[in-house]
């Protein structure tokens, strides 16, 4: 099974939007993020929706952040995105009247929904002003490394 790279994907392309003075357009940050412009505009939406980015059109336009950093967690996001499965861990339903099926399954459940739980309050916790701080700290001690072909320090 695959796993689900987008609230890793768009917290990155906010912390490069967090970093820029003005709109940052869907081709320069897919240029970043190796992609095609449609995905970012795709997964922008969301959050444009809940109102975390805005979309300028036009000369000058583009991407930009709506709200303080302070003001938005990684759960903020993580919602925004559509809420991807956190976990890959599923039950079986082949036989839904088996007592031992329905015992795992209800233990699974139940330790599936505590762990969530508990990761998405470890979520909520973190604001996107921490991350952009800790990715600062992390290029002053870097001196501007490239990071996939992009520089972080212009």
């Amino acid at each position: 099974m695959s796993r689900d790279s987008r609230l890793s994907g768009v917290l990155h392309v906010l912390l490069h939007m967090a970093e820029r003075q003005g709109p940052v357009t869907s081709e320069a940050l897919a240029k970043m993020m190796q992609t095609n412009p449609v995905v970012i505009r795709r997964t922008l939406a969301g959050l444009r929706e809940r109102g975390y980015v805005r979309s300028e059109k036009g000369h000058g336009g583009g991407w930009a952040i709506a709200r303080d950093l302070a003001a938005v967690t990684l759960r903020d996001i993580y919602e925004g995105v559509g809420s991807p499965p956190l976990f890959a861990i599923g039950n079986r339903h082949d036989a839904p009247d088996c007592a031992v099926e329905q015992a795992v399954n209800a233990a699974l459940d139940s330790s599936l929904q505590s762990a969530e739980a508990l990761l998405l309050a470890a979520f909520a916790a973190v604001t996107l002003e921490s991350l952009s701080a800790d990715f600062r700290r992390r290029v002053r001690r870097r001196a501007g490394e490239s990071c996939q072909g992009h520089r972080h320090d212009d």
